[in-house]
């Protein structure tokens, strides 16, 4: 009796020691999860991924092979334009994705943008005609200008009929620019895209949309084309990549991740999409985001 007691209460032990350790293991992949979640709620309701791809300065066949290279290394949020001219091969490259079963549409992230103008009805329509898709993520008014208020009111109306589902604005760098909009919405922006980054990084806007649960997502999170050498060299940029082996890119993408905005990197490199998207892996310190956070110098490489 007495070894089958002790042979019991081992068993029970065992049991007991598993069972905490498949709950450990458990709590451990929930946290993990949370940690390395990559999205963010917008204040529409919808999820937006936090690190996409930009398809700035690409054509048709360019952007095509790109968007999906893209999404097959796992990014979700792809990012586009009226203005670019290629929101065809951006369109062509989402589809072949879904038909690849690489992702679905409800899994892929669609941001495009139009002029302020005359017509913007019209534009939200011809866009989503060159997508050859029935909606849109999200739709951005691509930079103030003649009639934009009006625009804005074009992507309230796009929301209602079921064309578009979160907008928000593109090129707006002030509160003041931010509210102009919003004062006159129904809907209130639920992005602010601008360029941002290291040296550009506008805390103050993104502290003041914050308040209405708009997110701001940067275009040339990297610096942008000719300019990307001038953040890539900096020397605290350079030590961190070391210390992380990782690259230079990759540490001012985490650096973007942590500070809470949403980054839209460029690249026509099939290598460097890869690397952009690689950046979950890893954690700065608060001391490393603060040196991080130094660097900035409210210097913007663009003007418009």
């Amino acid at each position: 009796m007495i070894k089958k007691f002790f042979a019991a209460m081992i068993c029970l032990g065992i049991v007991i020691f598993i069972g905490a350790c498949q709950s450990q293991s458990k709590e451990a992949v929930q946290m993990s999860k949370n940690f390395f979640a990559d999205t963010v709620v917008l204040n529409s309701g919808y999820t937006m991924p936090r690190i996409g791809f930009g398809t700035w300065t690409l054509n048709d066949t360019a952007a095509e092979k790109c968007v999906y290279h893209a999404l097959k290394v796992g990014c979700r949020l792809i990012d586009t334009a009226r203005y670019y001219g290629n929101e065809v091969g951006v369109g062509k490259g989402i589809r072949r994705a879904i038909d690849d079963g690489i992702a679905t549409r409800e899994e892929i992230f669609v941001t495009s943008k139009i002029l302020p103008g005359t017509s913007p009805d019209k534009a939200v329509d011809a866009s989503l005609k060159s997508l050859a898709l029935d909606y849109v993520d999200l739709m951005l008014i691509h930079q103030p200008g003649y009639n934009d208020v009006e625009s804005y009111h074009a992507l309230e109306r796009a929301v209602k009929a079921g064309k578009v589902r979160s907008i928000g604005i593109s090129n707006y760098y002030t509160p003041r620019d931010f509210d102009r909009i919003r004062n006159a919405a129904t809907i209130v922006p639920a992005v602010v895209q601008n360029e941002n980054h290291i040296f550009y990084q506008n805390a103050d806007l993104q502290a003041y949309v914050a308040q209405f649960g708009t997110v701001i997502e940067s275009w040339y999170p990297l610096g942008g084309r000719g300019n990307t050498q001038k953040i890539f060299g900096n020397s605290t940029i350079q030590q961190l990549a070391r210390k992380y082996s990782k690259s230079p890119a990759q540490i001012v993408l985490r650096w973007q991740y942590q500070a809470g905005y949403v980054a839209i990197p460029g690249s026509s490199n099939p290598n460097h999409i890869a690397e952009n998207f690689d950046v979950f892996d890893f954690r700065l310190t608060v001391d490393e985001m603060n040196r991080l956070r130094a660097l900035d110098k409210g210097q913007r490489f663009e003007n418009w």
